[in-house]
């Protein structure tokens, strides 16, 4: 199957057994961000094994739209020249499909380079919110104003008066909103403490923030989880090449193909020495009962004791989370997730998507507003899975086809996101 040629649904055979390498395509997480902070930066950075796919696309797009001449040197490396601190076009329409993290910090960039700006996306990215972000950024002299539904996009953003102030901002809904606001801190060049407000959700992917900012010369000073310092400072500086790890969540998908299809299934571009949070899956995924071995940068699973239940908390890791709910169809006991609240404001209300489908295929399933609970089937039923224009659903219910049973995913090319061989990569382990 093409990429470019998807069909308007995949059935997948059942599948009797999982064995083989998979090369991970670049982390979206780590792209986007580094995308991002390479234009903003002084100098010209390489990125190498940069991600392609439809989320690294509209950040690619929006950043020549704003005057950076980012080169495609082939062989997913990009030549990124920095605009030091401000985007050379003062006036443009940004269009950010379903890209969650290119708004997220798009728009906190944008509030402090002094031009006037629209962003928008796709129908589902109006309905997600930003408005703990927009409310934090205000304080900080930015002038973002609604053009449609107060806390939500499309966004107006003007020149605004960015100054120095203490700023607040809640940590419950969304680690972006975190993200983006530290990312663009730095364009103040003053000394700014940020507090987070309740509960950071997601702290893994700050981690990964926090990482990338010091690769690119500002180093966040933090207390705990509670607040953050971005010293003044000359801004962010290229550090010449930077390669991009292979993607942690999508490595979910493998590893637990390894475990439910006997194995043993080795993924490759991630391992004990990644920078992701995702990776923490792997370790789950042994106290469930699988067999996992580590290097440097690569896991391996094998089929284990058998998978048992239980009381997993998916705060750190919502993305790769998802893939628990799909293993629990094989455990040996009822299975309940827990910290997944912020499933509910992702690509679609996943939470509820994932509920639905389950029980499509046989499950049992209690849901609450942060939690959700897997019975598991005396029978896989086959099914036809809808995937709401979500990537991560489509990826995860290719695995019920390890119950022995034929499913269908509707609509299979939404892996475009963030892993357009997908289905491909999964094809070649599957026996």
């Amino acid at each position: 199957m093409t990429t470019d040629a998807f069909p308007l649904q995949l059935t997948l055979a059942p599948a009797a057994h999982a064995e083989g390498v998979v090369s991970l395509p670049g982390s979206k997480s780590i792209s986007n961000r580094t995308l991002l902070l390479a234009a903003l930066a002084r100098g010209t950075t390489t990125l190498t094994g940069l991600l392609e796919s439809d989320d690294t696309r509209v950040m690619l797009d929006a950043l020549r739209a704003l005057g950076i001449a980012w080169r495609d040197a082939g062989g997913h490396r990009y030549d990124v020249p920095g605009a030091d601190g401000a985007f050379p076009v003062k006036e443009a329409d940004l269009f950010l499909g379903l890209s969650g993290l290119s708004m997220r910090t798009l728009v906190a960039a944008l509030a402090f380079c002094g031009g006037r700006y629209r962003v928008d996306g796709v129908p589902r990215m109006r309905e997600r919110p930003i408005g703990d972000l927009v409310d934090a950024l205000r304080p900080l002299g930015a002038a973002i104003a609604y053009e449609l539904n107060a806390g939500f996009p499309p966004l107006l953003i003007g020149p605004g008066r960015p100054a120095a102030a203490p700023v607040r901002i809640r940590g419950d809904v969304s680690s972006q909103f975190l993200t983006g606001l530290l990312q663009a801190l730095p364009l103040l060049r003053a000394d700014v403490t940020v507090t987070v407000e309740g509960e950071l959700i997601s702290r893994p992917y700050v981690e990964i923030t926090l990482n990338l900012m010091r690769r690119f010369g500002v180093t966040v000073e933090r207390d705990g989880w509670r607040s953050f310092r971005v010293p003044a400072g000359g801004g962010y500086r290229s550090p010449g090449t930077l390669g991009v790890e292979g993607d942690a969540s999508g490595a979910s998908y493998f590893l637990a193909a390894g475990a439910l299809g006997g194995g043993p299934v080795r993924v490759t571009g991630v391992g004990r020495d990644s920078i992701q949070g995702d990776v923490a899956f792997a370790d789950e995924l042994a106290r469930r009962g699988a067999d996992v071995r580590f290097g440097p940068d690569w896991i391996e699973t094998r089929a284990g004791t058998g998978l048992k239940g239980g009381t997993i908390d998916c705060i750190a890791i919502p993305d790769a989370g998802m893939t628990f709910a799909i293993t629990a169809l094989f455990a040996d006991a009822p299975t309940t997730l827990t910290g997944i609240g912020s499933w509910r404001v992702k690509e679609t209300d996943r939470l509820a998507a994932m509920a639905t489908e389950l029980r499509k295929v046989g499950a049992t399933v209690a849901e609450g507003p942060d939690w959700l609970t897997v019975t598991p089937p005396g029978r896989l039923l086959p099914a036809t899975i809808a995937t709401y224009d979500d990537h991560r659903m489509a990826m995860c219910f290719a695995l019920v086809a390890f119950g022995g049973v034929a499913v269908t995913i509707d609509d299979p090319g939404c892996v475009r996101k963030t892993f357009p061989e997908y289905f491909g990569a999964l094809a070649r382990i599957v026996r």
